[in-house]
Parts: structure tokens; C-alpha cells; sequence
């Protein structure tokens, strides 16, 4: 067998590969030898049918089976051996006179190699990288709700600002009929606010659904309805009060401490609030990690500029679907994922580089990591170092899980390095400021 490679441009190759008979004869004769021992055909004791009528019903498709199989076999190795960086896979070219009658065989292969380019990690243009502080206000939002959470109900007679009323919404012409709890400090409507000061238990208030709430995934809940028809939703319900509560909040005390925090972690409301900030800012650091992540993939995308070869690709895409695509629908497939395409050779000209790996002990050490952060949010906080590695084992026994783990560490290891190497500049911001900058 003789492979032989024809630089069109850059980007584009054919690899022609040359077959003779020696290369597949004694390969298809050991098997037609078989099919003869087994064969059972009408006339003939098994074992004993003629080998020229073996040849005649399988041979052909034996040989083109054979092949097939040597061609996939040899042309990737020459792929590996030769180093060449293809996209997509090897198209076989259309040959019209092509012949399976013949003894020697010639095959061409249309290759789209991945272009060469550099990727600066330092940008002329610095990268916000942003770091999210839980400011004073927001942490003692923060303590007030866990006191509402863990406080008391009391209960009342009448309806006040600050209450929690339970009672039944119903509508009938809408197949309204749902029982549910009111905040009265969620509600925004100024005129339904009004309605329900005041109102006693068996009092029956008719309230407009359109922006009752300051949420709108509120109505949805208290009416027990779908999201959509909620979304659409503007006419008068009755609401029926069946109790009236008030949430007396929790005291800043030791008890509370030791449920939030375990026993004697926390011992004062000023440790109380430097924790909540402590953890809250662990949190927003995820979220800063990941628009760091993201910007910096746009930047590179935007500043990182080669060719691809665009023709192969289309008709690579066009011919290697589940089902055959025209070309305009393969035009239109590859304008979708060209950006992703782009950045998949960015990320692996950056990872090759860099030299960063992924080794089994370092994924295993973050699998238990991640299984850890997983537990603590059920109250396991210390889950024994046993636990976590039979839980390891588990987790890294499936390939999916494998895949989707490497693939989180490959991102962590490429954030570590552009905090290291890029141009980044830091900007401290409160978190709602961060939400209205970022996601406007």
C-alpha cells in the first residue's frame, strides 16, 4: 500500500492511497474460507460447498469490506505518523470510473487542515476582571432574612404591612381555586395593598392579578397556574383571608448561631456578618470567574484572526449528518458553529503551549473536592476521607462523569493561567452594581 499527500494550499490537501492485491488477498481468502466451512447451501453437505461458488456470492462484498478496513486502518495512521492536524475527518473523493472488478485500487481523500496562528495571552486592550464585594447593605438584607426564616409566626387579627396571610384565590371563569400565602411586602400593587390593610379573618378581597407582585413568577405560584397563562393574565380574583401572621424575627443569639454555622463557630452578630460576607463573596467569585472566563474567550475570538478551510468544512458538515444536508443548509450549519470552531482550535493551540494536563490523581483530588461541596450542602461537613474516596471511585467509573469533570479542571487550570499571563485589569463592585453593569 503506498499514501502519498498533495499540498493544494495551507489549508487543503488530497492524500492518495494506492491498494494493490497483495495488500488484501490473504486477508479476504482466510475469510471466504471460513464462510465455506460454514456455509449451508442447498445441494452441498457444509464444508463441502465449491469455493468458486463461495467466491461468487461473497466475494465482492468481502473485498470491499476488507478494504474498507485498510484504508480506515492505514490512512489514520499515516494521519498520526505524519502529524498532520486535520479538521472534520478524511472525505473521500467522487470516482466515476471507479471499478471493483480490478485487482489494484486508487483512492483520493480530500483532507481541511487546521491553520497555524499564535494566541498572545496578553491583550493590548485590558480585561475587566472583577472582583464582587457583599457590601453593608446587602449583608444586612441578608441577616434580616435569616431571622424572618427562622423566627416565630404569631398570629393576628387584622392585616398589617408586614404580615403573612394565608387564605384561597379563586376565579371561576379562569379555573382559579388555589389556597396560598401572601407576603404582603412582596405585593406592589398600591391599590391591592390598600384592600388588604385592615381585613379580618373570612374576608373576601378582590384583588387585579396584573402586577399584584414585585416578582412576576409570584402569580403564577398563588394562583396555581401555568408561567404563561400567568404571563398573560389580567382580570379581578377573589381572595378569601383564612389567617393573618405575623413572622416575629429570630433573636441574634448562640442558638442561632450553632444551627446556621455548627456549634460555637460563630459567636456574635459581628462574626455573625463577616461570615455571610465571607461566604457570600466565595460565591460571587464563581460568578466573576466565569464572565472573566467568558470575556476573555470573546477577546480571543475577536483578536485572534486565520482561515479556515471553509469549503471542506461545508461539505464535510453537508455529507457526514445523520441525514444528507443541501448546501445551504450545510452553509447554514457551518456559519453556527464556525465561532465555536474557532475557539476549540484557540483553547487547544493554548493548552499544547502551555503544556497543561490533566492527570488521574489531580481529577481525582477534584472530584472529591466537588462530591465534598456537594455534601456540605446537605449538612455533611465532614465527610470521612474513606467516603469521599469510594465516592471518587464511583463518580470516575463513569465516562460521562470523567468527561464532564476533565472538562471543569481544564477550565480551571486555563482561568489560573490567564489571571497569571493576561492583561487584566480589577474593578471592585458591589454585586448589584455587578448585575446591572454586566447583565443590564
Amino acid at each position: 500500500m503506498n499514501i502519498t499527500k498533495e499540498q493544494i494550499d495551507d489549508l487543503n490537501a488530497v492524500v492518495k492511497v494506492a491498494v494493490t492485491k497483495d495488500d488484501y488477498q490473504d486477508k479476504v481468502e482466510t475469510i471466504l474460507k471460513d464462510y465455506r466451512k460454514q456455509a449451508n447451501i442447498p445441494g452441498f453437505r457444509k464444508g463441502q460447498v465449491p469455493m468458486g461458488l463461495i467466491k461468487k456470492q461473497y466475494g465482492k462484498a468481502v473485498l470491499v469490506d476488507e478494504v474498507n478496513k485498510l484504508l480506515q486502518d492505514n490512512l489514520n495512521k499515516y494521519l498520526t505518523e505524519e502529524k498532520l492536524d486535520v479538521l472534520g475527518n478524511p472525505l473521500p473523493k467522487q470516482q466515476d470510473n471507479f471499478d471493483w472488478d480490478t485487482e489494484d485500487f486508487a483512492f483520493e481523500f480530500e483532507l481541511g487542515l487546521a491553520p497555524n496562528f499564535e494566541v498572545p495571552l496578553k491583550s493590548k486592550k485590558a480585561i475587566v476582571h472583577y472582583t464582587i464585594v457583599a457590601d453593608k447593605k446587602m449583608v444586612d438584607e441578608q441577616v434580616e432574612r435569616i431571622q424572618k426564616q427562622y423566627g416565630k409566626l404569631v398570629n393576628k387579627s387584622e392585616v398589617g404591612k408586614k404580615d403573612e396571610v394565608i387564605g384561597v384565590f379563586k376565579n371561576e371563569a379562569e379555573e382559579i381555586d388555589n389556597k396560598t400565602t401572601i407576603e404582603l411586602d412582596k405585593v406592589k400593587s398600591k391599590k391591592a395593598l390598600e384592600s388588604l390593610l385592615g381585613k379580618k379573618v373570612g374576608d373576601v378581597v378582590s384583588l387585579k392579578t396584573k402586577g399584584l407582585f414585585k416578582e412576576d413568577y409570584l402569580l403564577s405560584s398563588a394562583l396555581g397556574i401555568d408561567k404563561e397563562k400567568a404571563e398573560k393574565l389580567n382580570t379581578d380574583v377573589d381572595f378569601t383571608i383564612e389567617e393573618i401572621n405575623e413572622r416575629e424575627p429570630a433573636e441574634l443569639n448562640q442558638d442561632l448561631f450553632d444551627k446556621l454555622f455548627g456549634k460555637d463557630n460563630v459567636k456574635s452578630e459581628a462574626e455573625l456578618k463577616a461570615k455571610i460576607k465571607e461566604d457570600s463573596e466565595k460565591q460571587f467569585e464563581q460568578q466573576s470567574d466565569q464572565k472573566l472566563l467568558n470575556d476573555i474567550t470573546e477577546s480571543f475570538i475577536s483578536t485572534v484572526k486565520f482561515d479556515l478551510p471553509s469549503g471542506f468544512l461545508k461539505k464535510w458538515i453537508q455529507m457526514t449528518g445523520e441525514k444528507p444536508l443541501t448546501e445551504e443548509e450545510a452553509n447554514e450549519e457551518y456559519e453556527k458553529s464556525e465561532k465555536g470552531l474557532r475557539y476549540q482550535l484557540i483553547e487547544g493551540k493554548i493548552i499544547k503551549d502551555n503544556n497543561i494536563e490533566i492527570q488521574f490523581d489531580e481529577l481525582k483530588e477534584f472530584a472529591k473536592g466537588f462530591i465534598k461541596s456537594q455534601m456540605a450542602q446537605y449538612g455533611q461537613l465532614n465527610p470521612a476521607e474513606e467516603e469521599l474516596d469510594n465516592i471518587a471511585a464511583r463518580v470516575m467509573s463513569n465516562q460521562d462523569e470523567v468527561k464532564r469533570l476533565s472538562e471543569q479542571l481544564m477550565s480551571q487550570k486555563l482561568l489560573n493561567l490567564y489571571k497569571e499571563k493576561a492583561n487584566l485589569k480589577t474593578k471592585e463592585i458591589t454585586y448589584e452594581n455587578f448585575v446591572k453593569e454586566v447583565y443590564g
